[in-house]
């Protein structure tokens, strides 16, 4: 069983649909339809052609039933396993025109989402000794989201906010054009529902030392190297009140996320986690 519950048929759906719809434009595979006839039945494999870790799954499988409700999928691999080249994860029946038709969505989601497991899994691996996180940011294809999101669990990672309504989260725009830190903070201490957990980005160690007395519950911290990080962390440690997740993200990729994590920070978030991975070699064959 996979570790993470499937996401709701409400989330999914429709982004499965929209994507079909792309591709079967106004007249659905012509190509099929003409080549194979309408009554001969299939048999193919989802193969991993790499190494790496596997997401997508249940949008893979949902393409076929979209298609075509006779199909017969079954899943070998779920979500968050390890795969090397050769492991078959699925496998898929049914009606050779529908399964043509399914094809290449389905691999898209596949190899996008596994994609993104698998570079998720480097930068969890770099970190696994210390106690920081790895985390997604908002940087996700528009559409793809709830996917993207859930393929950096399946890597090891964490998700971050899903949408602008999860959390408060001040940012340097919002900081300027509220007349500073201490403006920003005091308006939404003040304001905000006490269920909301509230984030403040800050750019130097002075907005830190600023920010401290209004209590946020997770502080930002910019573009700092590791030494800055550091003393970032013995700041918040000295503070006199209750200390704020600290999270730091920009200049993050492979070579420097292990200083980044060594610097005693509980949150790494990294854009790149779903703007640069690349695609992870997943194919369908008859054997």
């Amino acid at each position: 069983m996979s570790k993470y519950p499937p996401l709701p048929p409400t989330v999914i759906e429709p982004i499965i649909r929209l994507a079909l719809n792309e591709d079967f434009g106004t007249a659905g595979d012509v190509t099929a339809n003409l080549l194979v006839p309408e009554t001969e039945t299939g048999h193919l494999f989802f193969k991993s052609r790499a190494n790496g870790f596997l997401a997508g799954m249940q949008a893979a499988e949902m393409t076929f039933g979209l298609v075509d409700s006779q199909t017969t999928f079954t899943v070998h691999m779920e979500d968050g396993s390890k795969v090397n080249p050769g492991d078959i994860i699925a496998e898929v029946k049914g009606p050779v025109r529908s399964l043509l038709m399914a094809e290449r969505t389905a691999l898209n989601f596949l190899g996008r989402l596994s994609g993104i497991a698998t570079l998720t899994s480097q930068y969890a691996e770099k970190v696994k000794h210390t106690h920081a996180r790895i985390a997604a940011t908002r940087k996700t294809t528009p559409g793809l989201r709830a996917l993207e999101k859930r393929a950096v669990l399946a890597g090891g990672g964490a998700t971050h906010r899903q949408s602008l309504s999860d959390a408060i989260m001040i940012k340097d725009n919002h900081i300027a054009l509220a007349g500073g830190i201490e403006s920003a903070l005091t308006h939404i201490m003040e304001n905000a529902d006490h269920m909301v957990r509230v984030s403040v980005e800050v750019d130097t160690l002075e907005q830190l030392e600023k920010a401290l007395p209004f209590h946020p519950h997770v502080v930002l911290l910019d573009n700092m190297g590791p030494e800055t990080l550091k003393r970032a962390v013995k700041i918040a440690e000295d503070f006199d009140g209750p200390k704020p997740v600290l999270e730091a993200s920009g200049g993050v990729n492979l070579t420097t996320v292990k200083a980044i994590a060594e610097s005693g920070i509980d949150i790494i978030s990294i854009g790149a986690l779903t703007h640069s991975a690349t695609n992870f070699d997943i194919g369908l064959d008859a054997n």
